[in-house]
């Protein structure tokens, strides 16, 4: 896909703004700049739960590993973390629905990590506490009578991804935010500024075009997307009708996690996979994470397995997102690259943008998710002869 110019101004949608995207990214940006009063319209490519990284998401609001941050990510990690529980009580009083915010508190069966929390910075680290064996089975006595200890993290919370998404769809119904499903093929230009969007079904139009369409933003950007090397990254997992308060707590052990739900399901997860854009489950995915889970919580094998999906995760080449206006055309935005914290992350992502975009003083220092570095980075790495291994050996330390 490439930018077109506009000709022959046919009849069609107008708006102040254009978001392109459907997931947390795109929706918590819509929800920002229409609380502005502009006039702002999403256009999501399809059914959103068809490989999108937001709603496949577990929710966690942490890395994993809290301590294991990069650091150009911890205003955005920080801002966010103060943000989300007041976010998720204006969301239920707008649209009805609860996106269930829970602080439920991090386990992590690696007590031998304990040391790592000593050099390092995060929001989540200030309380941890290491426990014995005998603290670790008092706040989850489920958990295999092998382990020794824990890692302790009480400030870490949790969101319910796909009711934060139908929250955020009712939320926007309500500010007049208009909702299009079509599959955006260009962006349309006007001597160097942008003026919309090109879809199957027509042309939008807009002097102000968001892009936020995770690991597809770059062939909606179409020759405007040179340099921002999004590698899609496949994420399965599992979910398991248990019952309310057997899990309490995000359990994690090796990379693999167990997430409760208030209504006692729980999430299994992740996997990471190099698959392009190929969006389907697997058993040997499903054997992987059953595996894991009942090493760490024995009990949750006597549960049934009721689904299985997967997402693809729009990672970066650093694990750290563009947020910003794009370096070569005027009035076109870019919220991408996210990797696996964007909904972590998406409350700051959001507000920054809007900050931009309004040129009010930023609530963290932008320039580190400038889009302008992507075609520098781009002729760095091409210069040093790297190749995309980069995705996972970074970004695999993040959520």
């Amino acid at each position: 896909m490439t930018s077109a110019s506009v000709l022959n101004r046919e009849p069609c949608l107008i708006s102040d703004c254009i978001v392109v995207g459907g997931g947390v990214i795109g929706l918590l940006t819509a929800y920002e700049l229409a609380q502005e009063g502009l006039q702002v319209t999403v256009v999501e490519r399809g059914r959103r739960s068809a490989g999108a990284a937001s709603w496949a998401s577990g929710g966690v609001l942490a890395p994993l590993y809290p301590w294991r941050i990069c650091p150009a990510l911890l205003p955005l990690l920080k801002w966010s973390h103060t943000r989300y529980r007041q976010l998720a009580l204006e969301l239920t009083a707008c649209s009805g629905v609860d996106p269930e915010w829970v602080q439920s508190g991090l386990l992590i069966l690696e007590p031998a990590l304990w040391p790592e929390l000593a050099t390092t910075e995060s929001p989540f680290t200030s309380d941890a506490q290491l426990l014995d064996q005998r603290g670790l089975k008092s706040r989850e006595p489920g958990v295999d009578a092998g382990e020794n200890g824990a890692l302790w993290f009480p400030q870490v919370a949790q969101i319910r991804s796909p009711r934060l998404l139908r929250a955020l769809d009712l939320s926007l119904a309500h500010k007049g935010v208009k909702q299009l499903s079509a599959q955006v093929q260009g962006i349309l230009s006007d001597k160097e500024k942008a003026a919309g969007v090109v879809t199957r079904d027509g042309r939008i139009y807009a002097p102000i075009v968001v892009v936020a369409a995770g690991a597809w933003s770059a062939s909606v950007l179409g020759s405007l997307g040179k340099g921002f090397e999004l590698h899609p990254v496949r994420g399965q997992m599992l979910l398991v009708a248990a019952k309310p308060g057997l899990v309490r707590h995000v359990l994690v052990k090796r990379d693999h996690y167990l997430i409760p739900r208030r209504d006692g399901y729980v999430l299994l997860g992740s996997t990471l996979e190099n698959m392009g854009f190929s969006n389907g489950i697997t058993p040997e995915a499903r054997e992987t994470l059953t595996t894991a889970a009942w090493r760490m919580y024995p009990r949750i094998r006597d549960y049934p397995i009721v689904a299985q999906w997967s997402g693809l995760r729009p990672g970066s080449p650093e694990g750290v997102p563009w947020i910003g206006a794009h370096p070569r055309l005027t009035g076109l935005y870019v919220s991408t690259g996210h990797y696996r914290n964007g909904i972590s992350l998406a409350p700051a992502s959001a507000r920054l943008l809007a900050d931009l975009i309004f040129r009010r003083p930023p609530i963290v220092e932008p320039l580190a998710y400038a889009p302008a570095r992507a075609s520098q980075d781009n002729g760095q790495r091409a210069h040093a002869g790297s190749s995309t291994r980069p995705y996972l050996s970074t970004a695999s330390h993040y959520n």
